[in-house]
């Protein structure tokens, strides 16, 4: 296959346009960071106490929310899964955030520096940094454990960013940015949940939507230049991305913190159709742009089954 030059690209367009400038997209991207970045540590109050009664995560968005299980649990036990869940959804993000920032350094590490493109991405990796310390504060400041992901998918995780191609690892971005963005953006205006944790997704969903909209265009590039093995291997490598994803979701020691048996409370999430459609609705905006640009073709698309994700 003939190597696609940046000026062919200009020329290209995919199943939702003409491909943008990367210059272009790169520069305003930087002009929203000048404008709307956030230190965590001065933005934050972190000596603040958390309130009675006020939930660590919307209930909707609890795991057991609906079931049987969280029927027969009291008020206070929910709300204190709804802490050990956050503490899991801020672990699994910091674990996410330094795979991520791994990706984005291969992925400037053969390209010019003066370029915006690169620049912009230094600069979200500086934006990772601190979301990273930013939520293993909000774990420790919750007074719930951290829950790092079963070390057999810590493990498979070394294995999928060493062989994950260019847009392999903008696909696998969007996985573990858009889906948690989604939940974040019903959790910082809910005057239900403690104010801290409103104030630590409200930063997230700001500087979030510039990465999702760098991850987006470049993977659009991506699925136009790459050669054919690679967009091959790219479905592949996202699909059990997404399956690890959702087996990583929620770690099920949060069960056990609160007192519930660790099976019945896996079975009843896995059973429960509440939480499918929760998840599919968090993911549906990504599986929709994933299917319009080719990533979920052939076996990519049977693999998104499999995780849950896709409906």
């Amino acid at each position: 296959m003939t190597p696609v030059t940046e000026r062919d690209v200009r020329l290209l367009r995919d199943a939702i346009g003409p491909l943008r400038d990367r210059e272009q997209i790169a520069a305003r991207l930087l002009e929203a960071s000048a404008k709307h970045s956030f230190d965590p540590d001065k933005e934050l109050d972190w000596d603040s106490p958390a309130e009675d009664g006020k939930w660590f995560w919307p209930p909707e968005l609890v795991s057991l929310y609906g079931t049987p299980l969280w029927r027969r649990m009291s008020e206070e036990q929910r709300i204190d899964l709804s802490r050990h869940e956050a503490a899991s959804l801020a672990s699994l993000g910091v674990w996410f955030e330094i795979i991520l920032m791994q990706l984005l350094v291969r992925h400037v590490y053969d390209r010019p520096v003066t370029s915006d493109h690169v620049r912009y991405a230094l600069t979200e990796i500086a934006d990772e940094c601190r979301h990273s310390m930013m939520f293993a504060r909000m774990i420790k400041w919750s007074g719930a454990p951290d829950y790092p992901v079963p070390r057999v998918y810590h493990n498979l995780a070394r294995v999928l960013k060493t062989v994950s191609t260019t847009p392999g690892s903008f696909a696998a971005t969007l996985l573990g940015e858009e889906i948690l963005d989604w939940m974040q953006r019903l959790t910082f205006p809910d005057e239900r949940v403690q104010p801290l944790i409103r104030g630590v997704t409200r930063i997230h969903v700001v500087e979030e939507a510039r990465h999702v909209r760098y991850a987006r265009e470049e993977l659009r590039r991506q699925m136009v230049t790459a050669p054919r093995w690679e967009r091959e291997l790219t479905r592949v490598s996202c699909g059990e991305a997404a399956r690890v994803f959702s087996v990583c979701f929620i770690n099920p020691r949060v069960y056990e913190s609160v007192g519930l048996d660790r099976r019945e409370a896996v079975a009843q999430v896995r059973a429960s159709r509440h939480r499918a459609q929760t998840m599919q609705a968090g993911a549906k905006r990504l599986t929709d742009f994933f299917d319009d640009i080719g990533v979920l073709n052939g076996v990519g698309r049977r693999l998104w089954r499999s995780s849950g994700l896709l409906a």
